[in-house]
């Protein structure tokens, strides 16, 4: 399917510029991280393959992200397809291939409409969405674009959210932004045989 090849300091099995960290080497609270990425039933979407694979290579903060992780994607209240617009949001603002791989194909299990994804990778008006999805868009667009928002978009967020989700969307789009910028630092890889589904220039 692809010619594609890693680059040259990409180890093949993390596929990214970090080996794969041992299990002998980890504090028992990253050790049971471990042992949830490489089982295919966990709960992670990537494995160790990813994001919690490039983490466990800093235990403490892998054990303390594990449980912000968990509250953003399960405990908000925030609608699945909502959290995953907002997710992809971030994953498009700073181009990153692997995070948008992993959540276009959750998006569409969750809810989102190819529409909505296609608005958001290719950086589309948000003209015809859903009036909620549009919202998240615009948010994400303004703060990763102009590093601000508006009273009018903050005023708008606030009265379709409330303050606690609000503030809860905002986190989750902050966390995927930093995820995005540690899969950068590590180049990591969308895997060979998979097509690439975010283009860049």
């Amino acid at each position: 399917m692809s010619e594609r090849r890693f680059p040259d300091d990409v180890h093949a099995e993390s596929w990214c510029r970090l080996p794969l960290v041992r299990r002998e080497d980890l504090t028992e609270g990253a050790k049971q991280i471990f042992d949830d990425h490489s089982d295919p039933k966990g709960s992670s979407h990537a494995g160790m393959q990813g994001p919690g694979g490039v983490r466990l290579h800093s235990p403490v903060l892998a054990e303390l992200h594990r449980g912000e992780a968990h509250y953003l994607r399960h405990e908000t209240g925030i609608k699945p397809n909502i959290r995953e617009v907002a997710i992809l949001v971030a994953a498009r603002a700073h181009d990153s291939q692997f995070e948008w791989q992993q959540h276009e194909r959750v998006g569409l299990r969750v809810g989102v409409s190819p529409e909505t994804i296609d608005v958001i990778k290719h950086r589309k008006p948000v003209d015809g969405l859903d009036e909620t999805e549009a919202l998240v868009i615009e948010v994400g667009r303004q703060l990763f674009g102009e590093h601000k928002l508006s009273s009018e978009l903050f005023a708008r967020a606030r009265e379709t959210f409330g303050e606690q989700k609000l503030i809860d969307l905002l986190a989750n789009m902050g966390s995927y932004a930093a995820t995005a910028i540690l899969l950068a630092a590590v180049n990591m890889q969308v895997p060979l045989d998979e097509e690439i589904l975010l283009p860049l220039p």
